[in-house]
């Protein structure tokens, strides 16, 4: 099951209470790119109409995979879902400033900026990473 750190949901809370998007929920994806094949995604996002209530796209609104942790929403398209099913969500900060770090058992190889992933066939040994520079927004 998805999971993220106390440190993260502060953060992640910080961002929300901090952003221009009255209601926003936390939109986690997957998307193609980088040297590896796929990275992750994370933007706040509101789906809903602030003069008439009314959701703005029911359809995609209707497929994806709800969930709240922490007293955070989350959304989650189904293509997304199978690779970040057991994904840990952390966040810290260094000297090159903070940013949310990705720990799933489903990774294969990552690529050497630590940006994309490459996702483990099913039966395959995985292996842990860490994305240094992945950050909200």
């Amino acid at each position: 099951m998805l999971e993220i750190s106390p440190i993260a949901a502060k953060e992640i809370k910080r961002l929300k209470l901090n952003s221009s998007i009255p209601g926003s929920l936390l939109r986690l994806k997957v998307k193609s790119g980088g040297c590896s094949g796929y990275f992750y995604d994370l933007k706040l996002e509101n789906l809903t109409d602030t003069h008439s209530g009314n959701n703005v796209n029911e359809s995609v609104a209707s497929q994806d995979l709800w969930l709240e942790i922490d007293t955070i929403a989350i959304a989650v398209d189904p293509e997304s879902w199978k690779y970040i099913e057991h994904l840990k969500i952390d966040y810290s900060e260094d000297l090159m400033g903070g940013g949310f770090r990705f720990d799933n058992p489903q990774v294969k190889n990552v690529c050497g900026c630590g940006i994309s992933f490459t996702q483990a066939n099913p039966g395959e040994k995985y292996i842990s990473i860490k994305d240094p520079t992945s950050s909200l927004g």
